[in-house]
């Protein structure tokens, strides 16, 4: 596989970050490869590293992180021709990494309340990307941003380009944080949690416009989540982590099917289901997810998984590839039954 079917080549990523002196390791040796026009669900609970490890990769750290890889390369694709990028060579606010952020790399924040300014108008919020990066006067990043709203379903856009923030739904606000990662055209688009601050009725919603967005437009995604439900309907790779590492790695019929990681089970089993029976209760992942400080050696979800062994709490686990594409770190991955 040659770098035009390639877009993001991610090998032992890591980061820790520093308080008190003392260093704190979150990320560890994250490795997956992001293929070219198709979505990658990054999975696992609140406080896993999804986040993290994306704002590692586009250098969007406090100061206080400290970041290392092997290699973080993103390869443009235009005209046939890829460029290759190593993000992980650039500084954070260099000019080489800001013209990436935007005009190649797109981020979708989790909040649209913190993500949009609340004293300037929506339209001029989303003009700003283009005329920073492609120097177009406002008349032409007008007519812009006008079509991006009309693209996103947005109603009355002649109108809205001019109100605050505040005159939209919660909804709305989030076409608006998409149109804002989407107007300069972006190859690869990164949204964080988008859906989670919205009812379920807009979360389809929105979810249904980045779908259309990935399969009319060719664009890759990738989708930071905690609901499996999502990763079932979007998703054509998925990354599983636990507490800063990829514990499963593979396609969606690899993780939904043959899934080998007692974590990534867990978590497919706390799955709301139609057709569960009254009185029935939902199942769920028994304990809590570590601080990060108080990890010791071993595999990070021992203490929660009722597969642990002996040797499960010694020295680092290694990937097995169960398939070609399909890794999980477990000593038992080869002793699970197909799920039905």
């Amino acid at each position: 596989m040659d770098n035009k079917d390639i877009i993001l080549d991610v090998k032992k990523l890591n980061t820790s970050f520093v308080s008190d002196k003392k260093e704190t390791k979150i990320i560890k040796d994250v490795s997956f490869q992001m293929k070219r026009g198709k979505t990658l669900a990054i999975v696992g609970e609140s406080g896993c590293g999804k986040s993290v490890t994306v704002h590692s990769i586009v250098k969007l750290m406090p100061r206080n992180a400290r970041v290392k890889a092997e290699k973080v390369q993103y390869n443009a694709l235009k005209d046939g021709v890829v460029t290759e990028y190593s993000l992980d060579k650039m500084e954070a606010y260099g000019k080489e990494m800001r013209k990436l952020r935007g005009p190649e790399i797109g981020m979708v924040f989790q909040d649209p309340m913190s993500s949009l300014n609340p004293v300037y108008r929506v339209g001029d919020q989303v003009a700003e990307g283009l005329i920073e990066h492609e120097h177009i006067s406002k008349a032409e990043a007008k007519k812009r941003v006008l079509d991006m709203f009309k693209k996103l379903g947005i109603p009355d856009p002649e109108q809205r380009i001019n109100d605050y923030p505040h005159q939209f739904s919660g909804g709305m606000k989030q076409r608006v944080v998409i149109a804002i990662a989407m107007i300069s055209n972006p190859e690869l688009l990164i949204a964080d949690e988008p859906t989670t601050a919205l009812d379920v009725t807009i979360q389809a919603q929105i979810m249904e416009l980045m779908k259309k967005l990935q399969v009319e437009d060719g664009k890759t995604i990738i989708l930071i989540t905690h609901n499996m439900g999502l990763v079932a309907e979007m998703a054509d790779e998925v990354c599983v982590m636990y507490m800063g590492r990829v514990v499963e790695f593979g396609t969606l019929e690899d993780i939904f099917e043959h899934t080998s990681h007692p974590y990534t089970r867990a978590l497919l089993r706390s799955v709301p289901v139609l057709d569960m029976e009254e009185g029935e209760e939902l199942e769920t992942i028994p304990g809590i997810t570590p601080n990060p400080a108080d990890l010791k050696e071993g595999c990070e979800f021992a203490d929660r998984c009722s597969e642990c062994m002996e040797r499960c709490r010694k020295g680092t686990i290694p990937a097995y590839e169960v398939s070609p594409g399909h890794r999980v770190r477990c000593l038992k991955y080869d002793k699970f039954p197909e799920v039905d």
